[in-house]
């Protein structure tokens, strides 16, 4: 009886892997050595979504007040993510007096951006970026790989397929984009590595002027 349960845990064990993989493998995407993120000089790609509140929001009327500080975020899960947010909300108000806004966005649905706003505390806008429509725009969405997956969702927490809207594992590359009233990509930090955040102090500098 014993070795019959030792044998059905492992197959059972065999399967889980057996179907993450073939999911995983299945999703359109790139591997994240695969994606650049759009380059200095490009046209920010327009766009409309919702926040939080479940409210639209349109980057092209959001251009016309001033430069937009725009952030690709993983979701509530990441605490890498949640501290480069609190961090942001600790000195929106240098970025304010710059005459930009800040907005976030993740493939989490609006009801966990919400839960990211309480941890994080922030006053900015966090969007929904359904379909992963805009990460694809901007070139920062990639599939992570089997063992991240399982880390991300066992260690963390993450339910990654459950959290996205479009039922994926697919995650953004946390970037940063300044884009100015013309709606051109003025500066940016780009970097596949996920501990590695625009610093406030580099945002701030390279906001251009009015």
């Amino acid at each position: 009886m014993k070795l019959f349960l030792r044998y059905k845990n492992f197959f059972g064990l065999l399967l889980l892997f057996i179907t993450m993989n073939t999911s995983i493998m299945g999703q359109k995407g790139k591997a994240v050595t695969e994606v650049k993120g759009l380059a200095v000089g490009s046209k920010a790609p327009r766009f409309t979504t919702t926040d939080a509140e479940g409210k639209k929001y349109n980057l092209e009327k959001a251009l016309k007040k001033g430069p937009v500080v725009l952030l690709f975020y993983r979701g509530k899960w990441c605490p890498v993510c949640n501290r480069h947010l609190s961090h942001l909300q600790d000195s929106l108000r240098f970025i304010y007096e710059k005459g930009a806004t800040v907005i976030a966005i993740s493939p989490e649905k609006p009801e966990l951006l919400k839960k990211t706003k309480e941890k994080t505390k922030a006053s900015f806008t966090l969007l929904h970026d359904k379909g992963f429509l805009f990460g694809n725009a901007f070139d920062v969405v990639f599939n992570p790989d089997i063992k991240q997956v399982g880390m991300y969702n066992e260690k963390l927490h993450a339910n990654l397929e459950g959290a996205s809207s479009d039922g994926s594992s697919r995650l953004p590359v946390p970037a940063t984009f300044i884009i100015d009233n013309n709606g051109k990509i003025v500066w940016r930090q780009f970097n596949s590595d996920y501990r590695i955040r625009a610093s406030v102090k580099d945002i701030i500098v390279n906001i251009p002027r009015r």
